[in-house]
């Protein structure tokens, strides 16, 4: 499991007084460069070096997040496929659990404009982060 903590910005409240749901997005893609660091350790954005792709992301929005606490981002690798691998989020917020997503992620030649098998190495590097049911970090 890897955590980024979120400070909301005063812009993330939207006229309800909580944190728009678009803001999620956001965080949870911020959220996935460590396991982008696994394929593409300096994050170099190329056609010759990127090999991944997205594929789908879905949220479920449980509680409200507010803008005066940290949100903590949890991400596990939940599946790990031939060719991609399925990453699970959850949003924290003073010990509550207010959004869950995930995104599958394509192993993706861009030249050749098609998926291709996730490396061994790779995958054995993502297992180290799979996520286990009911294991909650305290």
């Amino acid at each position: 499991m890897f955590i980024t903590r979120v400070s909301p910005r005063f812009g993330d409240v939207d006229g309800l007084g909580h944190i728009n749901n678009v803001v999620l997005a956001g965080w949870f893609e911020l959220a996935r460069n460590p396991l982008f660091r696994i394929f593409e350790p300096n994050l170099n954005l190329s056609h010759d070096t990127w090999p991944l792709i997205m594929a789908h992301t879905d949220f479920d929005f449980l509680d409200q997040i507010f803008f005066q606490f940290d949100v903590e981002i949890r991400t596990y690798v939940e599946r790990i496929g031939v060719k991609s691998f399925t990453l699970l989020h959850e949003a924290w917020q003073e010990g509550r659990l207010c959004t869950r997503g995930k995104a599958v992620i394509v192993h993706f030649d861009f030249h050749k404009n098609q998926s291709t098998p996730l490396p061994e190495d790779k995958k054995k590097l993502l297992a180290e982060h799979l996520w286990v049911p009911g294991n909650v970090p305290s």
